[in-house]
């Protein structure tokens, strides 16, 4: 177990680690963002692979250091959401621009920690692949635009991408459910604790990590430097795809867009900064 997942004694550290799990819930639940991208820059992805894949062998020291992460998440999700979708209605493109920006800063951390057991040339091809099959999806799901009426077995299907934007770096499920229609219904029904909804999308969720998680943790376990520069593939074409573009079409709002990005940069800095320094052993 790295750093990472020590037990947070500095009360700092668990604040900040509460930060950090808001964030993640923030990017389950915002348009074009993924949690499971949050999570692997925080370097909170791989402890919580390895809790979900071996549930009982990995409780007790796993558990502990990830409960205030867990804490933000739930925050993040069902709290700052509803205020920050504020921001995204009234001011859309300056608000996903600061989390690209937040994401673009973290990707020397990425990078590091992908390089931590060497790179190959596997690694690289792994990086590219991915960045294309990803631009192929997410470009696909734009060009074609099918909504369907939301029911139980979609509501399912709601579940599968919820956790898939998790378990799945890069694949945010609000791209998946939009072009379909279900994800303001799916939303809407987390919100407002609507068992109709909770019901299925929780079944969908559990078997997704059920069969999922332990192959993905797998192919870490065994291919690292592969599977980790096959994340930032993914990580760099979906937050290319996240970009307003339309919002740079005068001055005035790119000059605005380049300034939230820009900060969403310094944050993550900072963010990562503050973050080597009060990781205890």
């Amino acid at each position: 177990m790295n750093q990472n997942q020590n037990k947070c004694r500095n009360p700092l550290q668990f604040v900040y680690r509460i930060f950090q799990g808001a964030l993640i819930g923030l990017g389950a639940v915002l348009p074009g963002i993924s949690g499971g991208v949050l999570g692997v820059i925080f370097g909170i992805y791989k402890p919580i692979m390895e809790l979900l894949s071996n549930p009982f062998k990995n409780f007790r020291s796993h558990v502990p250091p990830l409960i205030p992460v867990f804490i933000g998440g739930a925050v993040g999700f069902l709290g700052v959401a509803n205020i920050l979708s504020f921001f995204l209605e009234k001011y859309p493109d300056p608000s996903v621009c600061v989390f690209i920006g937040l994401i673009t800063g973290m990707l020397p951390s990425l990078f590091r920690e992908a390089g931590e057991q060497g790179r190959s040339k596997g690694s690289y091809i792994s990086l590219i692949v991915c960045m294309i099959v990803i631009f192929a999806i997410l470009i696909g799901l734009q060009m074609f635009s099918i909504r369907v009426a939301p029911n139980f077995f979609w509501y399912l299907f709601c579940g599968f991408c919820l956790a898939l934007s998790i378990i799945a770096p890069g694949m945010s499920f609000s791209t998946l459910l939009m072009p379909l229609g279900l994800y303001t219904p799916f939303v809407n029904g987390i919100g407002h604790f609507d068992m109709n909804i909770l019901i299925p999308g929780g079944i969908g969720a559990v078997v997704t990590v059920i069969c999922l998680a332990k192959a993905i943790n797998a192919l870490f376990d065994n291919f690292y430097s592969i599977a980790f520069h096959g994340i930032i593939g993914i990580v760099i074409a979906a937050t290319i795809m996240t970009i307003p573009f339309s919002g740079f079409a005068d001055a005035g709002s790119a000059v605005i867009n380049i300034i939230c990005i820009i900060i969403g940069i310094a944050i993550a800095l900072v963010l990562d900064k503050f973050n080597s320094r009060v990781t205890v052993e």
